[in-house]
């Protein structure tokens, strides 16, 4: 008996010490799957790194490592990202974005009308309240969903990840809001079917971001406030964490703020200073998307110098150079109480679980509008703590969505994977 035991011993000596030698000694195994972040308004991938334990978000199209959530639908096909974006102000109606917005969601008559307002192509209900786009090709009108929409950005995302591994990409891992309800999920999963990839899990973004900055690894943390402002969201979520287990305790938000906004504020005051340069509105179409692709600029110029020189020539003015400066200041008073509306949803949350400031242990910024130095100082003011800024705000989901991609693949050293604890919370909606 004796005998067996030291037989079998040394056999799971001989396969521990095979692996431990498999990891110094050969090239670590490549990523079998990917983690991709279907933003609003940006879209990423990344891949998780066997033996480092690292994380790469993968670049795209020249060189960026997200790609704006734009698909456009011309006579010669379909483009995505920023070639969506580099022709949509000749192409306006046919340039969809925000479909993250509308997908698995029933919209109302009347709240259909106010959201078609926001946008310059069609929106279309069918009989259940599912919205899908009407876009005009060679003369031919087309309705387009939202999932479709969703496939073509992860087809374009998945082909990056296929360059970088010189491998097919059959198997992704996605994140999602928090507040997305069953049909939501299911119908982001099927954006990820037309795309032709299994989504092996969708994770909460909230969770997604904890796990970037490594939160599920502290023993001593228990409490995370997670604010994610994006392009035209405001989530903000409080978590508790235990080792892998997240349990969403609060979630708050506002579903019409987020950079877009404070970009519309901007482009609203360029707007009258145009009109009163030139004497006349600017009303023309493309000239409008010019003038708004430049508001973006100059907004995440912004963040980084206190002032911006815009230059831009309109067809419509008689292509007369217009140039404006743009100080940060002047951005910060144009969205004052813009700004002020980030802090209520931190609020309703920490009222709604009971807790003061002092409870909450780490804070964590997410979405690309929480670069805002005043958006910063606002939330760092009224916690007494600041923010934790380790992980590009931007790419913190797809980092966390790639670390559970890359234990779903059974990349080592394994990590603990997301528990996410069943929660009946629901969202505290602001305005």
């Amino acid at each position: 008996m004796s005998s067996t035991f030291i037989v079998l011993g040394t056999a799971v000596l001989a396969v521990l010490l095979a692996g431990y030698f498999a990891q110094i000694y050969l090239p670590p195994p490549k990523p079998r799957v990917v983690g991709i972040d279907l933003g609003t308004t940006y879209s990423c991938v990344g891949m998780y790194h066997a033996v480092s334990g690292n994380v790469t978000v993968l670049t795209t199209q020249d060189d960026h490592k997200c790609i704006p959530s734009v698909v456009a639908f011309t006579g010669n096909g379909i483009l995505v990202g920023y070639k969506a974006v580099a022709q949509s102000e000749h192409n306006p109606y046919n340039t969809l974005y925000d479909a993250k917005r509308f997908i698995g969601k029933k919209f109302g008559e009347k709240e259909l009308q106010e959201t078609q307002k926001q946008y310059p192509f069609k929106l279309k209900a069918d009989s259940d309240g599912m919205v899908s786009f009407a876009v005009v090709i060679n003369g031919t009108e087309r309705l387009v969903s939202p999932q479709e929409v969703g496939a073509c950005i992860i087809l374009e995302l998945r082909k990056a990840a296929e360059k970088n591994l010189s491998a097919p990409v059959t198997k992704i891992v996605m994140s999602a809001p928090a507040e997305f309800d069953e049909m939501q999920r299911n119908f982001t999963m099927k954006a990820g079917s037309l795309a032709g990839v299994d989504v092996l899990r969708i994770i909460n973004e909230p969770t997604a971001a904890a796990m970037a900055y490594g939160l599920h690894k502290k023993s001593n943390l228990h409490n995370v406030l997670v604010i994610d402002l994006g392009g035209g969201t405001l989530d903000v979520s409080l978590l508790n964490v235990q080792g892998g287990m997240f349990l969403t305790q609060a979630m708050a938000g506002n579903n019409y703020l987020g950079g877009q906004d404070f970009n519309q504020r901007l482009m609203q005051y360029l707007l009258k200073v145009i009109e009163s340069r030139y004497h006349k509105p600017l009303t023309d179409k493309e000239d409008l998307q010019l003038l708004r692709l430049a508001v973006e600029e100059t907004k995440l110029r912004l963040t980084y110098q206190h002032k911006d020189v815009m230059s831009l020539s309109f067809h419509s003015l008689g292509n007369t150079l217009f140039q404006e400066t743009v100080t940060r200041q002047l951005f910060e008073d144009l969205n004052a109480d813009l700004f002020n509306k980030v802090l209520i949803p931190i609020e309703k949350v920490l009222e709604r679980t009971e807790m003061t400031h002092e409870d909450v242990d780490e804070i964590v910024l997410v979405g690309g509008s929480t670069r805002i130095p005043r958006v910063i100082e606002l939330v760092t003011k009224f916690m007494n703590k600041k923010p934790n800024t380790s992980v590009d705000p931007e790419l913190a989901v797809v980092t966390g969505v790639s670390v559970q991609a890359g234990i779903l693949g059974g990349m080592w050293p394994l990590t603990v994977s997301a528990v996410e604890l069943p929660s009946r919370v629901d969202k505290i909606h602001v305005h």
